[in-house]
Formats: structure tokens, sequence, C-alpha cells
């Protein structure tokens, strides 16, 4: 079994060191196999809210800890018009990883990361054919018993916000990414960006999108909520490529407690859900649950 930590939307320069350090020692007890980090480190893309950034990856390596990593939009300069056009991401890569696809790969887990973040958009993502096939490439010398895992900061898909049926926008070239990642066959599909705890098998999102289980994490300790969600990540227990658990771990305002606990099976790339019913649960934020 792998057990990973997912970490979104951690905005140094509007965050909490309140619930960073926290989100911090709950990581340094419970010692996940990996730690992955799905974009967003800064607020605005200064070199002091980077430093920071640097200071606290550099802290979870110290323990000891795993870490994948991807940059997000705000991970971007929005006002420092030279560098958001010509060196994008160059405070990123000096401070917190040169490597914007990352690869990660265990006995039981083949991970990538993707870029999605770009100088064109102000906050909207794209995943460009490169990467698709890298994305192709990397997962198809993978042995068919290990879990593909998708890691980027734009979701794939587009996701419901509130309580209506408005959507988000989905990734850019959104149809030839999602070909692209059901050809590749991957399992979990894991992002952030819109603050927002979520779990929905992807064949239910979009059609022919074969049997990825899309996995979005809120906010992990920016003071920036929304849809009055407060901060928390994920906890995934990774058993096999057809069967996991969900834990959504939530800041209660005095410590990060578990909120919910799902188990995913996964039957001819079908997923289906059961909530785990345990005590000492808090809370009411939950991914929103698949048909049993």
């Amino acid at each position: 079994m792998a057990r990973i930590a997912h970490l979104s939307d951690i905005h140094f320069g509007a965050n909490d060191p309140k619930i960073v350090d926290a989100a911090t020692a709950w990581l340094e007890a419970r010692r996940p196999d990996l730690i992955v980090i799905s974009g967003d480190f800064t607020q605005r893309a200064r070199a002091e809210q980077f430093r920071q950034a640097s200071a606290w990856l550099n802290r979870l390596k110290a323990a000891g800890l795993k870490t994948l990593v991807v940059p997000g939009n705000h991970d971007v300069p929005l006002y420092d018009l030279f560098r958001r056009f010509v060196r994008p991401l160059n405070r990123y890569e000096r401070y917190i990883s040169n490597v914007l696809c990352p690869w990660y790969e265990d006995r039981e887990v083949a991970i990538l990361g993707l870029n999605t973040a770009r100088s064109l958009t102000i906050k909207d993502g794209r995943i460009n054919h490169a990467q698709m096939d890298l994305l192709r490439e990397r997962f198809a010398a993978v042995p068919a018993e290990k879990t593909r895992i998708l890691v980027t900061h734009h979701p794939l898909f587009a996701m419901p916000i509130g309580k209506g049926n408005e959507l988000t926008e989905a990734v850019g070239q959104h149809d030839d990414a999602v070909k692209a990642a059901c050809e590749a066959g991957v399992h979990l599909a894991l992002a952030g960006h819109f603050h927002r705890t979520y779990a929905e098998a992807a064949q239910k999102m979009v059609a022919h999108s074969g049997g990825a289980l899309v996995i979005q994490a809120g906010t992990a300790t920016s003071t920036r909520l929304r849809n009055a969600e407060p901060q928390s990540f994920n906890w995934l227990h990774v058993r096999r490529n057809n069967e996991m658990e969900l834990q959504v771990i939530v800041w209660d305002g005095a410590a990060f407690r578990r909120a919910s606990h799902v188990e995913y099976r996964r039957n001819n790339e079908e997923w289906t859900a059961r909530e785990v019913v345990e005590e000492a649960v808090v809370g009411e934020i939950a991914p929103r649950q698949l048909s049993r």
C-alpha cells in the first residue's frame, strides 16, 4: 500500500503560519510515502514568498519526507510583465524545483506531474501536445499492476461550483488532454486550483474519458477560502489500481483532523464508493460521493 498526502494551494504570502506548522507536524507524525503538492506555492510569485515556500519544503525534506511538486498559475508573476512573458517560472525553478514535469515510481505506484501554468493566461491552465506525448510514453512502460497517477494544478475536467449547475473552465486543449490520459491508462488524476474538495469518476464527468478517478484537494494553508470550505488536504491509501481510500484532513481551528473517509473500488473502469463510518470524525466537509 502506498500512502500519499496530497496538498495544494499553499499560497505563501496569503497563508496562516499556524496552519502551515500544524500541517507540517501532521505530515511529520504520519510520514507518508510521498507528499504530492499540486501547485500555487505562492500568492504572487515574489522572491520572498518563494523563499518561504522553499524553507518549508526543505523542512519536509530534512524530516526524510519525499515530495513531488508542480507549479500553479500563482507561481507565475502577474504584474511583472517581463518575468511573466520572458521567464515565467524562473523563480519557481530557482527556489522550488527545476523539474516541471516530475516523475516518481516505486513498487506500487507510478506518478507523473505536468506543468499546466502558462504566461498568457491569468488563471486558466493548459496541457500542450508535447506533454500529452510524455504522458503516453511515461505510462506505457509501467507494469499493469501499478497504479498510474497524474498530477496537475489545473484539473483536466470542468468542475461544478456552488450548489447550482455552473461549471468551471476545463484545462486548455481539454479533449486532447483527456484522450491522452485515457490512452495512458491513468487511474487517479490529482489536482487543485479551485480550493475545493471533490472526488468523482471521470466517466461521470465527460464521455469517453477512461477509468480515472478525479480527486481535487482544497487549499491546505491559504487564508483565501472559497465556498466556505476550511483548509484541508487529502490522505490517500492506494492499495492497487482498482482500490484506494481517501480521507479528507480538515483544519478545525486548532488542529488538522479527519473529516471523511471513503473507500473506492474500480471494476471494469467503473468506480464505486463506500463511506467508512468511524468515531471522532469531525466537520462536514467531504468529497462528492460516487454512486454506490
